[in-house]
């Protein structure tokens, strides 16, 4: 109950502060700071994603928790689309939804929920830093957007600084974990950025509802085969982690984020995902005492100058 209620200060403060800043800002529009504000909202509540993770595999099965997470997640999803009466959506949006499936529900889930067996939280923090670049790049390709060379300079700086970072951990020898978070990244980027794109027509909560609803069957397999079998047996922490994972890392912080990339631009803000790396770093040190240190103050510092500077950059859209 405490680490909660710290972790509910942290995300107070933290979202009064990002939010006075977003509103401040004089370069963009009133459609883009919204978007960004929901875009950090969002990157706020998936930073928490990886510790608690971490703590869940650590007495379940990292399987049953990305797949009981979905599964957990479309349950809710599918009693709120039946208690609002959501239009179904047409094959076409289908489609769409099932790419954004396989990103978000299956692919990311899956590979971190296994890499965090062996790695700490942290250092999945430094590799999955990597994911504003990736969904920025499959932002312009498959939304027909167009990043200004100075957008992709800040862009290739900032995730240039988080393999920085990595290195002077002592990250960058890779591990099996390591490739698994590289996929977990190009994965988790296609689905954000179809998610995004089936936002126009859906919205943002629909969205992510629709995807964890038609990814019932298959989350309803792998929850069946992977559960424990004393449930009791898993202590509490455990089980908050995994709760966390399903409800907001796996539904809630989707509102946002998706809305986010929508209104904002998939490009523009992605790059907000450059500071989950040092969010999550913070909430790991709150909630399972890691070490934050001076090195990750700068650098923390170094990219979240390098998002500021992007927001300035030109994104042509459609």
């Amino acid at each position: 109950m405490v680490w909660t209620m710290k972790f509910a200060w942290a995300i107070s403060v933290a979202s009064n502060g990002i939010f006075d800043a977003m509103t401040t800002a004089s370069s963009t529009t009133a459609a883009e700071n919204q978007g960004l504000a929901l875009g950090f909202l969002g990157v706020l509540i998936f930073s928490l994603t990886l510790p608690a993770t971490r703590v869940a595999v650590a007495e379940l099965n990292p399987f049953f928790v990305a797949g009981g997470r979905s599964f957990l997640a479309g349950l809710i999803a599918l009693a709120v689309v039946i208690v609002l009466r959501c239009p179904r959506p047409t094959f076409a949006q289908a489609r769409a939804l099932a790419l954004t499936a396989i990103g978000v529900v299956f692919g990311f889930p899956f590979l971190t929920s296994w890499a965090m067996r062996y790695v700490p939280a942290a250092h999945g923090a430094v590799v999955v830093g990597l994911m504003p670049l990736a969904t920025a790049a499959f932002g312009a390709f498959l939304m027909g957007e167009r990043p200004s060379r100075g957008f992709w300079l800040a862009a290739v700086i900032g995730s240039t600084l988080v393999i920085g970072f990595a290195l002077t951990l002592g990250a960058g020898s890779l591990h099996a974990a390591d490739w698994a978070l590289f996929a977990a990244i190009l994965l988790g980027a296609t689905g954000y950025t179809f998610g995004a794109r089936v936002t126009r027509e859906l919205g943002g909560w629909q969205t992510i509802s629709w995807v964890l609803v038609l990814s019932l069957p298959l989350t309803a397999i792998v929850t069946w085969f992977t559960h424990p079998a004393t449930p009791a047996a898993i202590s509490a922490t455990a089980w908050s982690g995994f709760l966390y994972v399903a409800i907001m890392s796996q539904y809630v912080g989707f509102f946002a984020w998706y809305r986010g990339l929508d209104i904002g631009g998939v490009a523009r803000v992605s790059q907000t995902q450059l500071t989950q790396i040092f969010l999550t770093m913070g909430f790991a040190a709150l909630l399972i005492g890691e070490t934050i240190t001076l090195t990750m103050l700068i650098f923390a510092v170094a990219v979240v100058a390098t998002v500021a500077i992007g927001r300035m950059m030109p994104v042509a859209r459609k």
